[in-house]
């Protein structure tokens, strides 16, 4: 056990030097004028990603559910330098709304460079009980229509040599508790997008596919779920945005945020057994 730990502390202070030696710097003026559409953009983590985009003067397209709320955000885009913000609300549920959300911004950008793929459905913090229909639910908003968006844009994208960009999650590499139905979601997008990657290079496209994978963030959404129940650390949504747009902007095939979140996906990995336990130790239940 103590030659495990050793070694995982190891790999801990060796991936923290590499990731600051290697990370990618962004070029903000790379970003003036980018057409952008942003969804799950009316609060949190979207919502954050919306204004760094605006402050490097691109031009965007935000969607939600909520009209009134994604009204506010766009008018804070102009006000932070955005070129264009426009909204389109839509329900991600619907089978056709995400055909309908990628055609608006299309039509309204003339064309897409980044189409940043973040918005989730809501599901509850519990044991699983046995609700085949919410997770039904939950892998068309979570899955199936970051899938169908992604086909809608990829001509654009190919066109234009862009960027698609799709944020995921800690708990799409490492399963946890309370959470089944919104971590095999997750699960499905890194096996999807991860393949996908690989279709895209074997045909020379001129497409990058970011996967962002983001520990816990402190939203209000997640926090109201989670506050009281586990000791894990959240970080904040600003800087998880700014990383999602940098790993967009320069590229790369994977990111994550915070940095240590790599890790702890490759400690599942090589030792699921101690990874298990701090799992299960880091969350207060009592049967």
């Amino acid at each position: 056990m103590r030659t495990s730990i050793k070694l995982v502390l190891t790999s801990v202070v060796v991936a923290f030097l590499a990731v600051q030696w290697t990370t990618p710097r962004l070029n903000a003026e790379s970003l003036k004028g980018a057409r952008v559409l942003v969804t799950g953009a009316s609060t949190g983590i979207g919502e954050q990603i919306a204004y760094h985009y605006a402050r490097s003067n691109a031009q965007i397209v935000i969607t939600a559910r909520r009209e009134h709320v994604l009204q506010q955000v766009a008018e804070k885009c102009l006000s932070l330098g955005a070129q264009k913000a426009v909204y389109i609300a839509a329900d991600m549920a619907n089978e056709t709304d995400p055909d309908e959300v990628v055609n608006f911004a299309l039509d309204k950008l003339g064309g897409l460079d980044y189409l940043v793929l973040n918005h989730i459905g809501s599901s509850p913090f519990s044991m699983w009980d046995g609700d085949l229909e919410h997770t039904r639910w939950l892998m068309k908003v979570n899955f199936f229509s970051y899938i169908q968006m992604a086909w809608k844009a990829l001509t654009s994208l190919e066109e234009s040599k862009g960027s698609l960009v799709v944020v995921s999650s800690l708990l799409g590499k490492m399963p946890s508790p309370f959470v089944a139905p919104y971590t095999s979601t997750k699960f499905a997008l890194n096996g999807f997008f991860g393949a996908l990657q690989h279709e895209l290079a074997m045909k020379k496209s001129n497409v990058s596919i970011s996967i962002v994978t983001l520990g816990l963030i402190d939203t209000e959404s997640a926090m109201d779920k989670v506050r009281g129940i586990t000791s894990v650390p959240a970080y904040p949504a600003e800087e998880a945005a700014l990383n999602i747009i940098v790993a967009g902007a320069t590229r790369q095939s994977e990111a994550f945020y915070p940095w240590f979140t790599h890790i702890a996906a490759a400690t599942r990995e090589w030792f699921p057994s101690i990874t298990n336990y701090f799992v299960r130790t880091s969350y207060s239940y009592t049967p």
